[in-house]
């Protein structure tokens, strides 16, 4: 599959977060119930409109991966449990790197995923954070990309 990147428009939000708590629920085991529903309304009203989106879809038009930047932070980065493992991750990340110049990335340290495709894909931890940007008890990593790093 070689997957092509297009814009996100504000239609495609409800979509967006069917794809974001499937994804979280397949990834993010250490959640509660109770934190996936209090993000949901806040991904969809609030945390959509401060990034810049791009998407993957299929044939039909389905997404099957978003990501979401500002300053130069990956602040998203989710994929439909059914097309993980396809290479949408690493295409939506590299055009994040290349065109929307990001450099940095939070990662919640329970994510051992998440980690690990970031360390492959060059970043390091540069410092971490006892709790998420909400003041839950969810520690988070802070990365930065490795510029020599060739993926």
């Amino acid at each position: 599959m070689n997957p092509q990147i297009s814009l996100v428009e504000p239609d495609d939000y409800p979509e967006l977060v069917a794809v974001w708590e499937d994804s979280v629920r397949a990834t993010h085991d250490f959640l509660q119930e109770a934190d996936i529903q209090y993000f949901k309304p806040l991904i969809l009203n609030t945390y959509l409109d401060a990034v810049e989106l791009r998407c993957v879809k299929d044939a039909q038009g389905s997404i099957l991966g978003f990501s979401g930047v500002a300053e130069g932070n990956l602040e998203m980065l989710f994929i439909h449990s059914e097309a993980r493992g396809q290479g949408i991750g690493k295409a939506l990340l590299n055009h994040a790197i290349e065109a929307l110049l990001v450099r940095k990335v939070d990662v919640n340290e329970q994510n051992d995923q998440a980690l690990g495709f970031y360390l492959h894909a060059g970043f390091r931890i540069v410092s971490r954070s006892e709790r998420d940007a909400s003041g839950k008890p969810y520690p988070i990593l802070h990365m930065e990309l490795n510029m020599d790093h060739k993926a």
